[in-house]
């Protein structure tokens, strides 16, 4: 049987749909990932003001002071590093950059499937699909338990 024009054009929105689909998912991850740093970062500051307190006895130490501005900026929005994705033939690449501006892989998606895969380097993905961003059930437990620093993607 052969396939109509309308069978395939139906096919072809279906597929473009998928691929907007899929960039729009991985825009949502990025904005996890910011999430989970700022999370961590704001956690991190409270135990440092608590060990101060608790050593030094001072709650107006120029160290209490310090994470307490850290805290205020990680709250307010300001973030030191941030999440880009750059698009190549096959995989948009979700990549991390750090307060000084180093780039490093964090993770690939497949463009037309939304597999999502670790990074073996800085032009390929690891071997084994990760997780899927077509699956609800998939996307619910990444967005929900993608940490910054890419622990998520070892195989589980």
């Amino acid at each position: 049987m052969t396939a109509t024009f309308a069978q395939f054009q139906a096919e072809q929105d279906a597929r473009n749909t998928i691929q907007l689909n899929v960039i729009k998912w991985c825009w949502m991850l990025t904005d996890a990932l910011r999430q989970n740093y700022v999370e961590y970062s704001v956690r991190g500051h409270k135990r440092s003001i608590e060990n101060l307190n608790y050593t030094y006895d001072t709650t107006d130490s120029v160290q209490t002071k310090y994470h307490e501005a850290c805290i205020a900026d990680l709250q307010s929005g300001r973030c030191p590093i941030d999440y880009v994705i750059e698009s190549g033939k096959k995989y948009h690449k979700i990549i991390f950059v750090d307060g000084g501006g180093s780039r490093s892989v964090h993770a690939f998606v497949d463009k037309k499937t939304g597999e999502v895969y670790k990074s073996a380097s800085w032009k390929a993905p690891a071997k084994g699909v990760r997780y899927d961003l077509r699956l609800i059930k998939d996307r619910e437990y990444l967005l929900e338990n993608a940490d910054w620093s890419g622990g998520y993607l070892y195989a589980r």
